[in-house]
């Protein structure tokens, strides 16, 4: 697989880990997995696959990639869990520019509403699609959902998809990269598949409504 253009920095930044001591591999793949959950353009799953490759090279311990890529996901689904704990008080009480026009609090309610009743599979399969774990954690902030049951649930995703990952890069050794090929199909289809979803659930409800009318 060949690297062009923002993927080949990555893969320069990788190989520039490669050569770190061990404790600094720790803190690279804790610091990768926090700003993965804050910052969803950052590459968080090709760098966890690297992690598996690394892990077959014997460039980083089973027990050190496992808890620094346990404890950034945490640290960050923390931070953003803070973050929409605070959220739905400030678009409450804040005037910001065209808020009577992106803040409607009924809708909002009603895909809180939505969460509490779904908050259990929501966390455990938004880890499988990067198009919407950002926002689970800030979801589950602003719907006050129990910290101990998010995080558990949190827990068993990172443990489920992350393991895939470092299993795929640890299997395929040198070829680890080959990852990001099924990667890229994945996110395609799951991307396509949650758009149709929506768009089937948006053409249910509209149904139901004009049959009530």
């Amino acid at each position: 697989m060949q690297f062009t253009g923002f993927d080949s920095y990555i893969q320069i930044l990788l190989d520039w880990v490669a050569g770190l001591p061990s404790a600094l591999v720790w803190f690279f793949f804790a610091f990768s997995n926090l700003t993965e959950n804050v910052f969803p353009p950052w590459p968080g799953d090709t760098v966890t696959a690297f992690g598996g490759f690394l892990l077959a090279r014997g460039g980083i311990g089973f027990w050190e990639l496992a808890t620094s890529t346990l404890f950034g996901n945490l640290a960050g689904a923390w931070i953003m869990y803070s973050f929409g704990h605070k959220l739905l008080d400030w678009l409450k009480t804040k005037e910001f520019p065209f808020k009577s026009e992106l803040y409607n609090e009924d809708s909002i309610q009603k895909t809180l509403d939505w969460f509490s009743r779904n908050s259990t599979l929501v966390v455990i399969f938004s880890r499988f699609s990067a198009g919407i774990r950002f926002f689970v954690s800030i979801v589950a902030g602003m719907t006050d959902m129990s910290p101990a049951v998010f995080f558990s649930y949190f827990s068993l995703a990172v443990f489920l998809w992350c393991g895939i990952l470092i299993y795929g890069g640890f299997y395929l050794g040198s070829h680890w990269e080959k990852v990001l090929e099924f990667l890229s199909l994945y996110n395609r289809i799951a991307t396509a598949t949650l758009i149709l979803a929506v768009l089937g659930f948006i053409l249910y409800k509209k149904v139901i409504e004009k049959k009530k009318a």
